[in-house]
């Protein structure tokens, strides 16, 4: 197992377990006690709950792949993304699917962005953390969390958002993000959705489309998003995005798939949700 095996299996136990392991008044504490900054205390405090010995054995490991992958985040500057200042998601049900306002603890670790490589070769995941509380909106179908808008998603849709261009197509409606991004830019003409599941149109179409300032230019359709690739015309869309699953476990075989049937078609251009992870897989 090398290093960055190491990491990412350490870091995808702890979130899955204890993401919100470090407290902050244990911050406090290291920031008191040893002169470092609220960024360097969250550092030193996560590679405790990892396992990891920062300042003995493993002193090389943290100051290499564990210590760079850390941030700590402006809240305030997140706050101020264009989706969260115009869209507010009431707490609402249909079906199997609700509609839901969820928050980070201070200190509380996730996932912000796409795996980063650094000049000399290494892969470093981006663990983001705030030093407050910070409210998303969420999806939720019978209680597990599918979409948010969260800094992650936020950083991992920058690219796609500045690649959409004219007749845009998305694959997964979600609370919509890609397309109210999307919609915002001139160089966008209409944004076409695909989404299979009619409670989450419903919901999106009645709570939260109404406050989109571009709606006009959005459209949803209920299909399933591969028969629709399948059937995909030349020239009916410029840019195409696809946002179909949960992380790498289960998006990397319909990443494969949904590739396939889109490089078919002339002169489209494709991205995928978190594809810069996703190759490392």
């Amino acid at each position: 197992m090398n290093d960055t095996e190491r990491l990412l299996r350490l870091l995808g136990d702890f979130l899955s377990r204890s993401a919100a392991g470090v407290a902050p008044e244990m911050v406090d504490e290291i920031v008191s006690a040893c002169g470092v900054g609220q960024e360097e205390a969250f550092a030193l405090l996560l590679a405790g709950c990892l396992g990891v010995d920062a300042a003995g054995e493993d002193r090389a490991f943290y100051a290499s792949f564990l210590r760079p992958s850390v941030r700590l985040l402006d809240a305030q500057a997140y706050r101020g993304n264009a989706y969260l200042r115009a869209v507010h998601a009431p707490e609402t049900k249909r079906g199997a699917w609700e509609l839901k306002r969820m928050a980070y603890r201070p200190f509380q670790a996730f996932v912000c962005g796409d795996y980063r490589e650094t000049p000399d070769g290494r892969v470093l995941p981006q663990i983001g953390c705030f030093a407050e509380a910070f409210e998303y909106p969420a999806a939720l179908e019978n209680g597990r969390e599918w979409m948010t808008v969260t800094p992650n998603e936020i950083e991992t849709m920058r690219a796609p958002v500045a690649r959409a261009r004219g007749h845009v197509l998305a694959f997964g409606l979600g609370l919509g993000y890609f397309a109210f991004m999307a919609a915002q830019k001139k160089q966008v003409e209409s944004v076409t959705v695909i989404e299979r599941e009619r409670a989450i149109i419903e919901l999106f179409r009645e709570t939260l489309l109404p406050q989109f300032p571009h709606g006009e230019k959005i459209r949803v359709v209920q299909a399933d998003a591969f028969e629709y690739a399948r059937a995909l015309p030349e020239g009916a869309f410029d840019f195409a995005f696809t946002d179909l699953w949960h992380d790498v476990s289960d998006g990397l075989p319909m990443q494969r798939a949904m590739r396939a049937l889109l490089e078919r078609v002339p002169g489209l251009d494709a991205a995928y949700w978190i594809e810069d992870t996703m190759r490392w897989y």
